[in-house]
């Protein structure tokens, strides 16, 4: 029987190492050419199977696939496109098969996080359903770190580790600041229902060097005069304080905060601005002189200072992706299993997509303080190995060598004139 070639695609927001996962999944391919063809590359994820726009990674030398772990954002291009059921729209799913069909693809890797676990089932489903053997395997990828069953997720460990140095420096910053001018610096970080992200600008803050950090997470309602009272208190006792706010942080009646009517692809509250609504709160309230800043793309491409224990999460979930397809299964997901804290060990885990799709993983209550405004012993003892170590990429001129591929596409084969609606 011929073998059978695969296709691999990123989806949903970028991170600084989804490409490593990328090098680790093209990488052991290649090493299995016995019984994986070449590997396909979908151009802005899923859309180009949908369109039979297929980049070919074989037409790339050894040393530019190497160079994406090291490198930041979707080597291929992403996209925000979730499939509706199989019955809701037949015909996309049609087209799919047909593309792989076409293409002798029998491997699907699809890279992401919930939504593109929901597409991965989904494709294993109709496999199925429509006769057409393939083995579809989610690789796991969110900075916003709320898969389900995985100890986390590979992309976040960086923007952590990113949240918290920023959130060091500003407050080193506002504190020479505070005598005469600014007392307040509010950082917006990622985040929409589960606040992982914001947590590790507590990290900031340690026994042997103590700052101010106030933080305002999506699973604790926001209580405007706790929340000015808690300002307030860190002022007078330091001078300043530092305020790290998630994007989808709500309010009593269960609105977000910066929810200004606006949807995105996959029908979510298009958030971001929460920032100057909180450093108003504070102006209106307490008269503070405040600075407000958006992480905004930069804590998730801040592949300078990414986390060398995400970078190597990263890179393994990408291999194991190939390995588990290699050994027959069907409808998983490769997962972080954490063994213990220190020291940090972990192993490479599965689970099904049954159990992920459609599943988020919220902060446990255990990690949040008592007062709602903080994080505990717990919460920094499961972060602390997730944004330890350095992965510097390669420098020239002072600037990171990042690599662009050629993305040579593959010759189409099917009707052109198909379009996603």
């Amino acid at each position: 029987m011929t073998k059978k070639n695969a296709f691999y695609a990123q989806s949903g927001g970028v991170t600084a190492v989804i490409n490593a996962t990328a090098c680790g999944l093209i990488e052991t391919a290649r090493k299995h050419k016995d019984k994986i063809g070449k590997v396909y590359a979908g151009r802005n994820g899923i859309i180009g199977a949908l369109t039979e726009d297929l980049i070919d990674t074989s037409r790339e030398p050894a040393s530019a696939i190497a160079a994406l772990r090291h490198t930041p954002s979707g080597a291929f291009g992403s996209c925000r496109y979730k499939l509706k059921g199989l019955e809701e729209n037949r015909r996309e799913y049609e087209r799919l098969i047909a593309v792989f069909e076409a293409h002798n693809i029998g491997y699907f890797f699809y890279n992401g996080g919930g939504d593109s676990a929901d597409t991965c089932l989904k494709v294993s489903q109709l496999s199925e359903q429509l006769g057409y053997p393939m083995q579809a395997i989610h690789v796991p990828k969110t900075v916003d770190n709320d898969l389900p069953i995985t100890d986390n997720c590979p992309g976040f460990g960086s923007v952590a580790k990113y949240i918290a140095i920023s959130t060091l420096e500003a407050s080193y910053d506002v504190a020479s600041m505070s005598k005469t001018s600014t007392k307040v610096f509010v950082l917006e970080v990622m985040g929409r229902h589960a606040g992982w992200i914001a947590a590790a600008g507590g990290m900031a803050s340690t026994e042997q060097n103590e700052l101010p950090i106030i933080i305002l997470f999506p699973e604790v309602a926001f209580h405007k005069k706790r929340f000015l009272d808690k300002v307030k208190a860190m002022v007078k006792q330091h001078g300043y304080c530092s305020v790290v706010v998630s994007e989808g942080v709500r309010g009593r009646d269960g609105n977000f905060l910066a929810d200004q009517g606006l949807r995105d692809a996959f029908g979510h509250a298009q958030l971001g601005g929460v920032a100057p609504v909180v450093a108003n709160i504070i102006k209106k309230g307490l008269g503070y002189k405040y600075h407000w800043g958006v992480a905004d793309y930069l804590q998730r491409s801040a592949r300078h200072i990414a986390s060398k224990s995400d970078v190597e999460q990263a890179y393994a979930m990408g291999k194991a992706a190939v390995q588990f397809a290699l050994k027959g299964h069907n409808s998983v997901m490769p997962t972080i299993d954490r063994i213990s804290n220190k020291p940090y060990r972990w192993k490479v885990g599965m689970a099904p997509l049954k159990k992920v799709a459609n599943v988020e993983k919220m902060m446990p209550k255990s990690f949040i303080s008592r007062d709602g405004f903080g994080i505990t012993k717990r919460c920094r003892e499961y972060l602390a190995p997730l944004i330890r170590g350095e992965d510097y990429p390669p420098y020239r001129d002072g600037l990171p060598r990042y690599v662009r591929l050629k993305n040579i596409a593959v010759r189409k084969k099917l009707d052109t004139s198909f379009k996603v609606k």
